[in-house]
């Protein structure tokens, strides 16, 4: 059974520790090999909240994580990518010896200290967004991310002189960069499951349509949408952005027009009437939304249609 109770871990050292590693050549970042994770501490499932970032690719990984809310069945060259204060959970064969390989990049929120990736790194959605969706690589790919892996190993344990931090912060500025150009170019490539969603999203949108559903519960927000796709917010925005090239409220507004036109030109129904009916509380908001998107009123608009 997996314990209700995470284990925190505020250091990388409290974490080689758990795992049964060799204390960290640097107190604020570490590179670890999976291979040398031969168990799980004492238990056949684990749940952990470590207080710092970890990037790690996985191979061979025999056992079942949970990141979130989503599992994952690992493949060769899937990457994952954990902020500080996400929970962790993960279920191995209590008989079985983990026989994973690849790699894992631990860095303390205070290695970031006094550098401009302390504020920058909170701009890579994928912390957040991966949590729900892991990223896969080509062997080109997963080279070019392994080669800054070996950068940052090497200059941590060289000797440590003033240029050290500078340099290790550039190659995880790199390492960053390159993962949002792959999770960029993995909602291309994976169109017929994103389309699903797409499609899955105009159903869940013609339900809020019907039924007076929008004037007894108002406008759907982004986390509802997005927890009705089983998706997290973040990734749900960069999704629906790069199928459609607008974000979900510009997508919402969009399909409120569509519904405003139809009902402006085919009932009778006041303008105050409909916006109510499409969830505005003040049909004043209405209206400026209906203007800013047609260059109309609603009454101009309607005028235009008789």
């Amino acid at each position: 059974m997996i314990s209700t109770q995470p284990q925190h871990n505020n250091t990388i050292s409290a974490y080689h520790k758990m795992m049964r590693l060799p204390k960290p050549q640097h107190p604020l970042i570490s590179v670890i090999k999976f291979e040398d994770i031969k168990q799980l501490p004492g238990a056949e499932a684990i749940s952990l909240v470590n207080e710092f970032y970890s990037i790690g690719l996985k191979r061979n990984f025999d056992a079942k994580m949970k990141y979130g809310q989503q599992e994952y069945d690992f493949d060769e060259g899937m990457m994952t990518f954990m902020a500080p204060g996400q929970v962790l959970r993960v279920e191995v064969d209590k008989d079985k010896e983990l026989n994973h390989s690849g790699w894992l990049l631990l860095i303390h929120p205070d290695f970031l200290w006094n550098t401009p990736l302390a504020t920058t790194i909170k701009k890579y959605e994928y912390f957040s967004y991966s949590v729900n969706e892991a990223l896969h690589l080509s062997e080109k790919e997963e080279a070019a991310v392994q080669n800054i892996i070996q950068n940052i190993e090497q200059e941590y344990q060289a000797n440590i002189d003033q240029f050290s931090q500078s340099l290790i912060i550039a190659q995880l500025e790199v390492l960053l960069t390159y993962a949002q150009r792959f999770y960029n170019r993995q909602f291309i490539t994976r169109k017929v499951t994103n389309h699903q969603i797409l499609d899955r999203l105009e159903e869940i949108l013609a339900e809020c349509f019907k039924n007076g559903t929008l004037a007894k519960q108002g406008l759907p927000t982004v986390a509802f949408l997005a927890d009705s796709l089983h998706l997290s917010p973040t990734y749900f925005s960069g999704l629906l952005k790069s199928l459609t090239g607008h974000n979900p409220q510009q997508h919402l507004h969009n399909k409120l027009i569509e519904k405003a036109k139809e009902q402006l030109s085919t009932t009778g129904l006041t303008v105050s009437e409909i916006a109510y009916q499409l969830g505005f509380e003040y049909p004043q908001s209405f209206s400026k939304l209906f203007k800013s998107k047609t260059k109309l009123s609603p009454l101009e608009f309607r005028q235009n249609c008789a």
